[in-house]
Order: structure tokens, then sequence, then C-alpha cells
């Protein structure tokens, strides 16, 4: 048998015995455990919370506010019986271009992050 085969075979019985060691497995869920209770132990902050939403939540909320702003503003500006509907429409208008901007948003995210 040459020197390259046995060194073969020693690291393959070696890989073996590794994968076997019980204490691998017992260090792996130790380095896991240790690092989602430093994970833990961080502040929490809504600042970083908001950014986890996706566009598609975030970005119809703003059409929402900013909808609703219209419905109560518009009544002051244009005093007319229809000034309750076009404000309601706006709004639902806002929201809608809220849900096509996020979800395009969302979009554009994931193939940036697929394209690494």
């Amino acid at each position: 048998m040459s020197d390259r085969e046995a060194e073969r075979l020693r690291q393959l019985r070696d890989r073996q015995i590794a994968d076997r060691d019980p204490l691998v497995k017992q260090h792996k869920f130790q380095h896991d455990s240790a690092i989602k209770e430093r994970r833990m132990r961080k502040p929490f902050s809504l600042v970083k919370a908001w950014k986890d939403f996706p566009h598609v939540v975030k970005v119809p909320l703003y059409g929402l506010v900013l909808g609703i702003l219209v419905l109560i503003l518009l009544p002051d500006f244009w005093p007319s019986p229809y000034a309750l509907l076009v404000g309601g429409a706006i709004t639902v208008i806002l929201l809608l271009f809220g849900v096509v901007t996020g979800n395009a948003l969302d979009l554009r995210d994931s193939i940036r992050d697929n394209l690494k």
C-alpha cells in the first residue's frame, strides 16, 4: 500500500470518527445557544423592528396615513358635500398605490439579494 493511499485511508477514518463524535454536536449546540443568548441581550429597537417589516406593509401604511390626512383636511379647503367621497377615493388610491409600490420594492430587494 502506498503512502498516499495510507494517508487517504487515515483521513477517511478520522473523518468518520469525527462524524460519530457526540461532543461535536454538543459543542455546536452550545455555540448556537450562546449566539442566541447574546442576541437576546441586545435592547429592543423600534427603528430596527420597523426596518425588518417588508415594504409591502410599510408603504401602504404611509399611503393610508396620507390618505386619512387628505380625508380630514379636504373638507376644510373644499366646502362641498362630495369632499368626503373624494377624500375616501384618494385614500383608497393611495393605499393601492402603496401596495403596488411596496411589492415592487420588495421584488427589487429580493432580486438584489439573489444576484449577490
